[in-house]
């Protein structure tokens, strides 16, 4: 424990100074104004989409972003020496970002739409979707070592992270996009809303936790194969 608290402690520091807390306040400043300027727009409706759509920036491209700073600071392999573990590294990342996207979002609702939500099935969806957001972010950064090399392939995994959005907006339903890891978490954003069914608040919860916990293990995986066997780290 006292090893993640230290690592905590360097990740926001790390975050503070390479400028991802201003980014994040930069990001929200301009979604408010754009939205609330947009006239005859449902905001209720629409928010579940925005707020999943904006957290992908500080936290799929945050942790991109830091791991890829690491690589060329040469920190992941100075590590060699310390006792710190790959889930400690990677919960550290996770969760800071996690709590970054989650306080961010949480702002722009209450500023559009005030305490008119529910506050527990919003925070759900955020932060289980934070959470699988930054575990792909890992696995899909840690084969590269340039943001270069990694912008392209970023620009394919966002995508299909992102397919349950865009049949929301048309209001477009099939059973088929419940398989889908984001479906489950866009219904808990519904749920903070306006009424959903039952099973679907369960069926977010559960699915999105069985999500969660597959790429926790795949995460690990592929950092311990690119990162920790190739460079040394950790």
């Amino acid at each position: 424990m006292r090893r993640l608290l230290a690592t905590i402690r360097c990740d926001v520091m790390l975050q503070l100074r390479h400028g991802f807390y201003y980014a994040t306040a930069f990001v929200l400043i301009c979604c408010v104004a754009v939205v609330s300027r947009i006239p005859s727009v449902d905001l209720t409706w629409l928010l579940p989409a925005l707020v999943l759509g904006n957290l992908m920036l500080n936290t799929f491209y945050f942790i991109g972003g830091l791991i890829l700073l690491e690589k060329g600071e040469g920190t992941l392999e100075a590590q060699v020496v310390t006792p710190l573990r790959t889930w400690e590294y990677l919960a550290s990342k996770v969760g800071t970002l996690t709590l970054l996207g989650l306080a961010e979002n949480t702002v722009i609702v209450m500023l559009l739409v005030g305490f008119n939500f529910n506050p527990l099935s919003l925070a759900a969806s955020l932060v289980l979707t934070a959470v699988l957001y930054c575990l792909a972010g890992v696995i899909a950064v840690v084969r590269y070592a340039s943001i270069n090399e990694y912008l392209m392939p970023s620009v394919i995994y966002t995508s299909l992270l992102l397919v349950p959005l865009l049949p929301y907006l048309m209001q477009w339903d099939t059973w088929l996009l419940y398989l889908h890891p984001m479906q489950a978490t866009l219904l808990l954003a519904q749920a903070a809303f306006q009424p959903v069914a039952h099973w679907q608040v369960v069926y977010g919860v559960l699915y999105s936790a069985l999500w969660v916990g597959l790429l926790a293990h795949f995460s690990r995986r592929v950092f311990q194969r690119f990162i920790v066997v190739e460079t040394g780290a950790i």
